[in-house]
């Protein structure tokens, strides 16, 4: 009988965990702001940048979403991680091979990339006394509007990219080299 009653306990016990589980599948919403990667190789070395690709919605660079004058997050979200595995010359800055956050301050003439020592902290908790250093970025005008923001590695070349934020109308990019 104690045996009965304990069988009877543990599938209870699993189809309420079953339930739960499926009912919790169902309602869960897919993020605003969903996680994206972009990589590349350099010499056979590995970099790898982590970021949440927020929306547009309607709203317009520089006023109503990253303003400018003010640092962003480059992303959503926890804050954007920059992960390389060799030593990097991002347009003006000598990066080492380690971990990183990727800000950005934006402008309505030029942009400026920051690489920041302080990382695993959420997006807006920002501490320029922690920046490696700042490097500016060349613009270009994308063709279209882009609704979702995107970090991407591009004309990837032996020890040379282009590392590129583009979301509206904006492409900001810098050049990085393998040292």
């Amino acid at each position: 009988m104690h045996l009965r009653s304990l069988a009877l306990a543990a599938c209870c016990t699993l189809m309420t965990t079953a339930t739960t589980l499926q009912i919790t599948a169902q309602d869960a919403k897919p993020l605003a702001s969903p996680a994206a990667t972009a990589e590349a190789s350099l010499n056979g070395k590995q970099l790898t940048i982590k970021y949440n690709s927020p929306r547009l919605k309607g709203r317009t660079i520089g006023t109503t979403i990253v303003p400018y004058g003010q640092v962003w997050r480059t992303g959503a979200n926890p804050a954007t991680t920059f992960i390389t595995a060799t030593n990097l010359k991002i347009g003006t800055l000598d990066v080492p091979a380690g971990t990183y956050t990727l800000y950005t301050l934006p402008s309505a003439s030029q942009w400026l990339l920051i690489v920041n020592k302080q990382t695993g902290q959420w997006g807006t908790e920002y501490s320029e006394a922690q920046d490696l250093g700042r490097t500016p970025m060349t613009s270009k005008t994308l063709p279209a509007s882009q609704e979702n923001m995107s970090i991407s590695f591009e004309h990837t070349k032996g020890a040379t990219t282009e590392l590129h934020v583009k979301w509206a109308t904006t492409d900001e990019y810098v050049t990085v080299k393998a040292q």
